[in-house]
């Protein structure tokens, strides 16, 4: 919780935040923000899938008066584990600290949800990615050669990461 004092305080008179489940109403602004974040971006119908699915806990951060999304994390629940299947941030809201804010939060919703192992894939180049997840104590348990297709044509490398939430 003091990553959102600070965040708040930092913020504070400039923009406020909130955060809320995703719902099926933001579907389409979500889509949006997956396909300018990832090469293979989803489409509106994918996201209220994923969205209906029953295991399936999203969360959005929503920038001051605006009505849709800035940004959102989805998760799989199986059991007492979870994998991030993907947390995205609008270009022109990065740097903001709303990723941290997001991820924070979300990470409480998943553990009082019982979850106790959190598992993500990320291209092994994603730097800031890869900062975010190591500032939140996730550490390498694996590869995935090959995984993401980039918008070249070319294949990255993707990196498992876990950390326990209990």
């Amino acid at each position: 919780m003091q990553l959102v004092a600070a965040l708040k305080a930092r913020l504070r008179g400039r923009l406020t935040l909130r955060i809320e489940p995703l719902r099926a109403a933001h579907s389409a602004a979500a889509a949006a923000l997956h396909q300018a974040s990832f090469a293979r971006g989803w489409d509106q119908p994918d996201v209220a899938r994923m969205l209906a699915e029953a295991n399936i806990l999203a969360d959005a951060v929503i920038a001051g008066s605006e009505r849709e999304p800035s940004g959102f994390v989805m998760s799989r629940l199986a059991a007492d584990e979870a994998e991030i299947l993907t947390i995205c941030v609008a270009p022109h809201r990065q740097g903001q600290g709303l990723a941290k804010l997001l991820l924070e939060r979300h990470m409480d919703h998943l553990a009082r949800r019982g979850v106790a192992k959190l598992f993500l894939e990320v291209d092994a180049h994603n730097t800031s990615a890869l900062r975010l997840y190591r500032h939140f104590g996730f550490a390498q348990v694996g590869e995935r050669p090959g995984y993401y297709a980039l918008a070249d044509g070319s294949r990255a490398l993707a990196l498992i990461l876990q950390r326990d939430l209990d």
